[in-house]
């Protein structure tokens, strides 16, 4: 039997708990973690239906894109549909989790699923993360250095855009005198030592750092292991919001639209005159105006996204076409995604995908 604990440890392997955004509530939000797994209902938006289609299919573990709870809740009354369907999954011994914003912001998650879709090549992310990265000094003896590495590029540094095990090492002479108490690997006591040493560089994501250090002080033969960790104002190329690819071929404004619309399911479009052709096409899942200047920046021909004001879209000064396909609708495919990973992860229990469409937002046409 698997555990939720073994699942959402699976999901955030994918998707880190630490790339979700500040706002965000992603995780297990209801339900004991070391409880077996019966079957898993994988849905974008967690209301009242879809805890009775989690019912009605055995399922006891909901997996959502969009967390049931962002800010605290004071009183559990069944006043709101949130405390009504906090009663009732405790009621029926279902667990809920979200993973959100931490699937937003890697690349094979939400946009990299859209991007596929509209059959987008040499994607990249839109708004690379600045402030995620961390750089590690550490100096070893010679003869350790690969070793060291090694052990440092399994637990996760060393990882630069489309390569990894990066790092940068420099030979050098260093020198310390053990004192009274201590144990030297190398060296006599109250006598100064000087050793041929090894100087390595490598970054590495700062959710990783205890793990990295551990790794450091486990292989490294050192007593007192020296290191120096600096926080880097670089972007972490793989990680952040929104993503820009290309089409295969150039289209008119009015071929790509029939092709958004077609590859999307959509019913309908919000967007602007553009009159040019397009190529290069900006996407971001869900509410995405605010990435309207990384669009522009990068000279995507098209934005796809969701949630643009009416006055937002005067802000394209006619040098990109906005198209607004709705929240749900550029989201919906993550349902797909999430399902995607669970199945081929874990075969011994059933993943099933809604049937129940959560869109507050209806049309009529």
């Amino acid at each position: 039997m698997i555990n939720i604990k073994q699942v959402t440890d699976f999901l955030e392997q994918k998707a880190p708990l630490a790339w979700q955004e500040s706002y965000d509530n992603c995780g297990l939000i209801i339900g004991d973690a070391q409880k077996n797994v019966s079957a898993i209902l994988v849905c974008l938006d967690v209301t009242e239906a879809i805890i009775d289609e989690a019912i009605s299919k055995n399922c006891n573990l909901i997996i959502a894109h969009h967390p049931l709870i962002f800010s605290g809740v004071k009183k559990i009354t069944g006043a709101n549909y949130i405390e009504r369907i906090i009663v009732k999954a405790i009621q029926n011994n279902i667990a809920i989790y979200a993973i959100h914003t931490n699937l937003d912001n890697v690349s094979d998650g939400v946009n990299a699923k859209i991007a596929e879709k509209l059959e987008l090549i040499n994607t990249r992310i839109l708004a690379p993360k600045e402030g995620t990265l961390y750089k590690l000094t550490t100096y070893c003896p010679i003869a350790s250095a690969q070793e060291i590495s090694a052990a440092l590029y399994e637990n996760g540094a060393g990882n630069i855009g489309n390569y990894d095990q990066c790092s940068f090492q420099s030979n050098g002479t260093g020198s310390y005198r053990a004192l009274q108490g201590a144990n030297p690997t190398i060296g006599k006591i109250n006598i100064q030592h000087q050793e041929p040493e090894t100087k390595i560089d490598v970054v590495f994501p700062k959710f990783k750092k205890n793990q990295i250090l551990n790794a450091l002080k486990e292989v490294h033969p050192y007593e007192e292991v020296a290191f120096e960790i600096f926080e880097l104002k670089n972007e972490l190329l793989q990680i952040g919001a929104g993503m820009i690819g290309e089409l295969k071929n150039h289209m008119t404004e009015t071929a790509f639209l029939s092709h958004l619309k077609n590859k999307m399911e959509l019913h309908c479009i919000r967007h602007t005159a553009f009159n040019k052709s397009i190529k290069t096409v900006a996407i971001c899942g869900g509410s995405g105006s605010f990435l309207l200047p990384n669009a522009l920046k990068n000279n995507a021909d098209v934005f796809v996204t969701g949630d643009f004001k009416y006055h937002e879209f005067f802000n394209t000064e006619n040098n990109i076409m906005i198209a607004d396909i709705g929240h749900y609708e550029s989201e919906k495919f993550t349902i797909e995604l999430i399902g995607k990973w669970l199945s081929e992860k874990f075969a011994n229990f059933a993943v099933i995908f809604t049937e129940t469409n959560t869109n507050p937002v209806k049309y009529y046409i």
